[in-house]
């Protein structure tokens, strides 16, 4: 093999590692949440993998070259089966009860560590093979070895974020993964390895291709959301990595838009609180079932929201017809929302745009989540600090949490802090053991509701720790 060769495959390989690292990430959202903790699994679990594959793959080097090459195109065909299958494993581990931190460790360690070693596993053979290739310059050549796995990494991660993940979803990057290890094997042979048995590199082929048939693991997805739209009866659902984000009645049921109890909630505190013309920051889209409520019952009001992910825009005008209709009315432009108009969407990081924007609003909506938990970085004072500055009036925040969990009592901490009146209501817990946290602060005192959805009751939440940008919310446990 040539140098450069043996340069461009270590590069190639490289880059596939990397890649599969982070749609490991991605794809575990819809099962066990984007949190601190997930993508610090991933990460500590690939990188736990490529060590120990580098490692046997040392021993492998040693070996004569035909009976290592073997090895090493061997490996190659086992990385590209696992790859191509690593959405199934993960799901099949998930049916199998796997719930929790523990539950997620597992998962993750039987769905991508075996393909991370394998992918590896070549590396120190063709740094071998590499260094003799060019005599008297090992010194030059361990370097570009080096070099080659450096700008693979770069490569791969840049290729999963901007180009594939947010184009073919993360199903069909497992499987391109696995289609790029088993092209690598047209390059990695050796005349003196002897025949190559067809059969375990045909069958990877088959199990590559058929892992195709397998299908996005959602209905729209992009580098942020993993999205389904389902309908029951009269009302559409709308759900993100298998959390409900949104959810509109249709028909003759559109009367009682807000089929979620927690936007009636907020509703009605918004409705009781705010005057006829309020200029209102909802930080999340979601549904954009408040934005409509408010636009549709005070026709003086003016609503900006903003939403990180453009998909889910697209999804709310296709899929939920009052939402929809309202954005299209609004005369909607993508990405803008100037002074004047009276629903303004801006597809942004919630915490860049509070802290760059010169408006100021009668109120702001905070309901913005990754999966099923609040940003970390939309979950510390330093935010809320700023909203004081912007927002005038009342600020209502919702979460998902545990009874007097450490988020809860963190944002409640935070708000306690900058307002000096602050509530809070529960809903029911659900089987998951979490329960809906809505709050209100302000710095005027807060009047009750008359009544509260069915289920849900003012909470006491303990004292806690507030957040800060340096020490914040890591995600549930």
């Amino acid at each position: 093999m040539r140098f450069w060769t043996i340069i461009s495959l270590i590069l190639v390989l490289s880059a596939v590692g990397l890649t599969y690292e982070i749609a490991a990430g991605r794809v575990l959202a819809p099962f066990f949440g984007t949190s601190l903790l997930t993508w610090t699994t991933v990460i500590a679990t690939v990188l736990a993998g490529f060590s120990l594959g580098s490692a046997l793959g040392g021993l492998i080097a040693e070996r004569e070259r035909p009976e290592a090459i073997r090895m090493a195109r061997k490996a190659l065909v086992a990385t590209a089966a696992l790859m191509a299958l690593s959405p199934l494993i993960l799901g099949a581990v998930y049916g199998l009860g796997a719930r929790g931190t523990v539950g997620m460790i597992v998962a993750v360690v039987v769905a991508f560590f075996p393909a991370s070693v394998l992918v590896t596993l070549p590396s120190p053979l063709l740094a071998k093979l590499a260094v003799d290739a060019r005599p008297g310059r090992e010194g030059s050549s361990l370097g570009l070895v080096l070099a080659a796995g450096s700008v693979g990494a770069i490569a791969g991660a840049i290729l999963a974020g901007f180009v594939t993940l947010p184009l073919i979803g993360s199903a069909a990057t497992f499987t391109a993964c696995g289609a790029v290890a088993l092209m690598c094997l047209q390059v990695l042979r050796s005349k003196d390895a002897g025949p190559h048995s067809p059969g375990a590199t045909l069958a990877a082929v088959f199990l590559v291709g058929a892992s195709l048939l397998i299908g996005p693991i959602c209905r729209y997805e992009s580098g942020l959301s993993c999205i389904d739209v389902v309908q029951r009866g009269a009302t559409i659902y709308l759900t993100s990595d298998r959390t409900t984000q949104a959810a509109e009645a249709t028909g003759s049921a559109r009367e009682d838009a807000l089929v979620l109890s927690y936007t009636r909630w907020l509703w009605e505190r918004m409705d009781q609180d705010l005057g006829p013309d309020p200029s209102v920051l909802f930080i999340g889209g979601g549904g954009y079932t408040l934005p409509t409520q408010l636009l549709e019952t005070r026709p003086a009001s003016h609503a900006v929201t903003v939403e990180i992910d453009p998909l889910v825009t697209e999804v709310v005008r296709r899929h939920l017809p009052g939402a929809g209709a309202a954005i299209e009315d609004s005369g909607y432009t993508p990405g803008q929302a100037e002074d004047g108009d009276r629903f303004g969407i801006v597809h942004a990081d919630g915490r860049v745009f509070i802290n760059e924007t010169d408006r100021r609003f009668d109120a702001v909506v905070m309901d913005a989540f990754s999966s099923g938990s609040v940003p970390a970085h939309l979950a510390t004072r330093e935010t809320y600090a700023r909203l004081r500055e912007i927002v005038e009036g009342p600020v209502y925040v919702n979460l998902l949490d545990r009874p007097d969990g450490r988020l809860a009592r963190g944002l409640h901490a935070i708000l306690s802090e900058l307002y000096p009146h602050v509530r809070a209501v529960q809903s029911p817990v659900w089987d998951t053991g979490h329960a809906n946290f809505l709050m209100i602060a302000d710095a005027a005192p807060i009047e009750p509701l008359d009544r509260l959805p069915a289920g849900y009751s003012v909470t006491q939440i303990s004292e806690g720790r507030a957040f800060t940008d340096d020490r914040g919310w890591h995600g549930h446990r």
